[in-house]
């Protein structure tokens, strides 16, 4: 299993955790992806965390693991 793979097998777990939850069982993939986004949004206000930079943060992340 490559870097991505891993990655990618994280993503997986943590969605299915949301889509195994009372609201999420019903929910598309792209539907639990914007819920889990906006929990963590939540999240970020609640404990002064700037979501906005950590965006950022993970997209050059992101790049960076792809190159």
């Amino acid at each position: 299993m490559t870097g991505n793979d891993e990655r990618v097998a994280r993503a997986g777990a943590a969605l299915e955790t949301y889509t195994l939850s009372e609201q999420g069982w019903r929910a598309s993939p792209g539907e639990t992806l914007q819920r889990v986004l906006a929990d963590l949004m939540h999240w970020c206000d609640a404990t002064q965390r700037g979501f906005d930079r950590s965006l950022a943060a993970a997209r050059e992340r992101y790049g960076e693991e792809r190159a």
